[in-house]
């Protein structure tokens, strides 16, 4: 009987968090040209984002820096998801509109001309990682070279906008994954 009682306080719980935020099914596959690098100073390859870029910090994005851009981009797009929400994927950061000859995005900034889309919390912005106390939650940033200046999207179009506007238009891709635990 402990455990039903448990187990539904923990499905209810989730149950309301999924009513306040927008989580959205996996992310479609845009490309699957490898090709960029996509690094930052603050955490390597499946380390830990320090705090500072959380929800128990400042939640500023971390600094990013870009590398083998290849010859005929237009444009530059970023996406950061935590794939790790059951009940789909939670988006935390879209960017796009970037140009082609920036090294990168500085920590706490948006590159000029750059233009944002949608979180899962329903506006535009970085939102820091933020899993569940006791849970460890992946976030991988992803950044696309296009071809093209992507789409005709508005500040606040959704993951879901972003994506179909690239996919045909990707010259390539990296990314970058970091952990968090609460």
């Amino acid at each position: 009987m402990a455990f039903l009682v448990i187990l539904g306080s923990f499905l209810c719980g989730w149950s309301l968090w999924v009513l306040f935020y927008k989580v959205e099914k996996p992310s479609v596959i845009i490309s699957g040209v490898n090709g960029m690098n996509i690094t930052s100073p603050s955490f390597n390859q499946g380390e830990s984002v320090p705090e500072k870029f959380t929800c128990e910090g400042k939640s500023v994005n971390p600094e990013l820096i870009f590398r083998e851009v290849p010859a005929g981009t237009k444009s530059i797009a970023l996406i950061m998801n935590d794939p790790d929400v059951p009940s789909g994927t939670f988006t935390h950061w879209l960017v796009w509109n970037m140009p082609p000859q920036i090294p990168g995005i500085a920590e706490g900034t948006l590159p000029q001309g750059a233009l944002e889309g949608a979180t899962s919390l329903g506006k535009p912005g970085y939102v820091g990682p933020c899993p569940p106390a006791g849970k460890t939650h992946r976030y991988y940033f992803r950044v696309f070279a296009l071809d093209e200046m992507p789409m005709d999207l508005n500040t606040g179009a959704s993951r879901m906008e972003l994506e179909r506007g690239m996919q045909g238009h990707v010259l390539a891709e990296g990314e970058l994954m970091g952990i968090y635990r609460r």
